[in-house]
């Protein structure tokens, strides 16, 4: 196995989980109001007397509760604890942590709300009655951690009761994400599905929805066998069996997985670590194709599996390695298309959509947001890449309606889509562009992981930021400070900066460099009015003056600072030490990232008055950044007035700027100036038929700082976006500058984006 193909995998103290699940608010959830709550008219619409009219309506036709309630985007995700990941039957009440995550994924990956519901019985009639009369509350239920063979009967009888899609993810989500697996490795290795040859190791609720949905596909009866702890499941074995392990016994005379896996072209594992040995692969088919989903360890690990073949295609259930089974790609997904047809179910039909659309999609070029993580090594349809990224923002427009359209061929569809591509304009816009556009860069800085100067490295912010920094596998963090007071606040923060290695205490005054980064600051500063040992104060007192020097001389690839000092004051820091990069200015762009939609802010920190030149400078390196974050910049110069209509205030520069990057032939789209209603709104560009833009802008290049400033902070604070920035752009080393106070994860984020060198 190569270095490319093994990434890091992704470690935390145990107090660290419980700090993540406890702090601020405790747990990872809140109802928040859709409509105004605002004015006593807006309490009596929400509830007395308003609320009479669409009970009333409901009454009369409950379909119309569709409309009127929350139903049409809302899941239950259920649970006794019976089967809570791999830990086992801990209860109901130890199962919450699980489902208000995956609560979150729901909200994360598709936009559906989700409550979780911990029902604390062991009693399949108990649990059934418990779930199916809640039916005229959700719009589906996700069954999740329950046991096998119970959890057959429970989601088998739950679907005969209710006329909502019932769905037990432990079972049909592995088994349609790794089916989506098999088809392009089928592909890829010239095999026919109806003569392809099945091992399944593991009979449980993922293993026999696996071999069901894969027998559906076209694998044919005689050519899939199941094992179980036992060994093979062959027709006339009674220990051990059951309905479900009898309706899949095939005549063979295998009776061990040993004997099961020779001369197979695959091998399906859902038991556990070690189930699959080397001298098992060494007599599987050529190409054998291996899926071990065993968690966390799976039945053989690639690196053994290539120790005795190196034509096998793998997959996993673990992010450190390319190809993972990962639910996350499946379950919100198909229950988004469920719940925009307002499907009755999710039937076979439904699930094999899922599987072609998620087996198509890998098959396709990545788009910027996803290439934009790999540096140099574009992700390509191949034996590493057969499933699609968790975070391809493709997703949320490709399985759905495929599963809504099922639905509707199937005739299980209450509210048949009309129109497939309007529709998948509508889920595009319901996509969460926040962790998108941090997935791609948290995930290019995995792949090529950097070393990280954080400056303030006595605060326990920082040192939580740094910690994380590491765990999530982006590279080495040093921090900067008293290694005795770094590691007293450490402890009592209750974590443990010795975890793993990755993090480096650098003390300044101690330092080996300190004379190297004195004379280096003397020879900038000496003709400023400061004298040696004023440079020699700074390099052993002042953090970021130590940090930058580190950056400066190759000793570090970035600097994040910014926790304890006003942003300007350890800006000025930063530049005693660095430079503008070559023909570049220096500028701030904030993010503002709003549901569906990322828009870059320029100029937010640096540039109060800008000039004609200084907007067409702005413009450019505004620019830089969209294309470093994936996207194709729309550059749109922002002022009071529309093409001069009224007369704006500072109309003159940004027109200038216009002509400014004619002249220079500026290789994006740009125009002004316009406001930013024109800019923004889609279709309001229509009124000027004559202008460059060919949609809505991504990049706003505003008059003034305090236009850019004023701006970003009013969305953020309320609540209209979530902003990140300002960050600096055209330094000559990456420096970013967090607000004052900020959050780890905060820290975590600008010190990703430092390391990925988003100022250029």
């Amino acid at each position: 196995m190569t270095d490319r193909k093994k990434r890091t995998r992704l470690t935390y103290t145990d107090q660290e989980a419980l700090n993540y699940h406890s702090g601020g608010r405790p747990g990872k959830l809140e109802v928040v109001a859709t409509k105004p709550m605002t004015t006593q008219r807006d309490l009596s619409l929400a509830y007395s007397p308003g609320v009479a009219v669409p009970v009333r309506a409901i009454h009369e036709n409950p379909a119309t509760a569709y409309d009127y309630t929350a139903r049409s985007n809302l899941v239950g995700v259920i649970s006794n604890g019976t089967a809570i990941l791999g830990l086992g039957n801990l209860g109901a009440l130890a199962s919450k942590p699980v489902m208000e995550g995956k609560a979150v994924l729901f909200k994360r990956f598709a936009d559906i709300d989700a409550f979780d519901l911990e029902v604390d019985t062991e009693d399949v009639d108990a649990f059934i009655n418990s779930v199916r009369y809640l039916g005229p509350t959700f719009g589906g239920i996700n069954l999740e951690d329950i046991k096998a063979p119970e959890c057959f009967v429970i989601e088998e009888r739950l679907k005969e009761l209710m006329d909502i899609p019932v769905f037990h993810d432990d079972q049909h989500g592995t088994a349609i994400i790794a089916a989506a697996g098999i088809i392009n490795a089928l592909h890829l290795t010239g095999r026919d599905i109806s003569e392809a040859k099945l091992v399944v190791n593991g009979a449980g609720a993922a293993g026999i929805a696996s071999i069901e949905l894969v027998k559906a596909l076209g694998f044919r009866n005689e050519n899939v066998i199941l094992c179980d702890t036992k060994g093979v499941i062959y027709k006339g074995r009674t220990e051990g069996m059951n309905q479900w392990k009898s309706a899949h016994a095939v005549e063979t005379p295998a009776r061990t997985l040993a004997d099961a896996v020779q001369g197979a072209d695959i091998f399906f594992g859902l038991s556990a670590k070690g189930a699959l040995t080397p001298e098992m692969v060494a007599g599987m088919a050529e190409n054998p194709i291996i899926f071990a989903m065993a968690n966390p360890d799976p039945e053989i690990t690639p690196e053994e599996v290539s120790r005795v073949r190196d034509d096998a295609i793998m997959a996993t259930g673990r992010s450190d390695y390319p190809n993972q089974i990962n639910n996350v790609l499946g379950f919100p997904y198909i229950f988004r298309g469920a719940l925009d047809a307002r499907a009755t179910t999710i039937n076979i039909e439904m699930k094999i959509a899922a599987v072609h659309a998620l087996a198509q999609l890998a098959r396709e070029d990545v788009p910027d947001e996803v290439a934009a993580a790999y540096e140099g090594a574009r992700p390509r349809f191949g034996r590493d890449y057969i499933i699609p990224a968790p975070f391809d923002p493709r997703l949320i427009h490709v399985v759905p309606p495929a599963v809504a359209q099922a639905a509707a061929d199937t005739g299980v569809a209450r509210r048949p889509i009309d129109n497939i591509e309007v529709y998948k304009t509508e889920l595009s816009a319901r996509r969460d562009p926040v962790v998108s556009v941090l997935n791609t860069v948290f995930e290019r800085v995995r792949r090529f992981p950097k070393r990280v100067v954080f400056a303030e490295g006595e605060e326990e912010a920082v040192i939580r930021a740094a910690l994380s920094y590491v765990h999530q596998g982006l590279g080495t963090a040093i921090l900067v400070g008293r290694e005795e007071r770094i590691r007293e606040t450490a402890a009592q923060a209750g974590v443990d900066i010795d975890a793993r290695p990755g993090i480096e205490i650098h003390n300044a005054a101690r330092s080996q460099y300190n004379a190297l980064y004195t004379q280096f600051l003397y020879e900038r500063l000496q003709r400023k009015g400061f004298l040696l040992r004023d440079c020699q104060r700074l390099i052993n007192q002042d953090r970021n003056h130590f940090g930058a020097a580190m950056v400066t001389h190759g000793h570090a690839d970035a600097l994040v600072t910014g926790v304890t000092r006003n942003y300007h004051s350890a800006l000025n820091d930063v530049l005693q030490v660095i430079d503008a990069r070559p023909g570049h200015r220096i500028l701030g762009v904030s993010i503002a990232i709003t549901r569906g939609r990322t828009v870059l802010v320029a100029d937010t920190a640096i540039t109060q008055l800008p000039t004609a030149e200084d907007l067409a400078d702005i413009a450019t390196e505004a620019a830089g950044v969209a294309r470093r974050l994936g996207y194709e910049p729309r550059v749109a110069l922002l002022a009071f007035a529309n093409f001069g209509q009224p007369r704006g205030e500072r109309a003159t520069h940004v027109q200038e700027a216009v002509r400014i990057l004619d002249e220079r032939r500026a290789r994006f789209e740009y125009d002004g100036e316009l406001s930013a209603e024109v800019a923004l709104k889609p279709g309001a560009l229509a009124a000027y038929p004559f202008c460059r833009l060919k949609g809505p802008a991504n990049v706003l290049v505003m008059p003034a700082l305090h236009s850019a400033s004023i701006s970003t902070q009013m969305l953020e604070e309320l609540g209209a976006s979530t902003v990140v920035g300002p960050l600096i752009v055209g330094l000559n080393k990456p420096v970013q500058i967090v607000p004052l106070g900020a959050r780890d994860t905060d820290i975590v984020n600008i010190a990703a984006l430092a390391a990925y060198n988003i100022g250029g």
